[in-house]
């Protein structure tokens, strides 16, 4: 595998530093990448990358889904991110690690998954 080529996006923003937003759900995946502010520059999700089904909720689909959300974001001139993380899903750790394998410098990671406090009644136990 060569050099991956980072082309230049047409209305270019030029942001160097961003926020990763990673849900990772039981189902699906989906990663947007925003400035400091909060717009959005890019987003992906494993639907978006044709996995369909059960793929959706592998780690190899995370993986995929951040490095594509990652490299549209390259385009707008994206260097650093923090990442905020949030869910239970089995894409936590491979989409940080495809959001480290595409070069963006990871400054930190911030885990919001909420939380409850003894909130509202979880659904139902699966019995298997």
């Amino acid at each position: 595998m060569g050099a991956i080529k980072i082309r230049k996006a047409k209305g270019s923003k030029n942001i160097t530093s961003g926020i990763a937003n990673v849900l990772a759900s039981f189902n699906n995946t989906i990663v947007s990448i925003t400035d400091q502010k909060g717009a959005v520059i890019s987003w992906s999700s494993a639907g978006k990358c044709n996995f369909r089904g059960s793929r959706k909720s592998t780690a190899y689909a995370a993986q995929v889904v951040a490095q594509d959300a990652a490299r549209n974001a390259m385009a707008h001139g994206l260097k650093d991110i923090v990442i905020r993380i949030s869910g239970p899903g089995m894409g936590r750790d491979s989409a940080i690690r495809g959001l480290q394998a595409i070069g963006l410098e990871i400054t930190s990671i911030i885990d919001v998954t909420p939380v409850p406090h003894n909130g509202c009644r979880p659904r139902k136990r699966r019995r298997v």
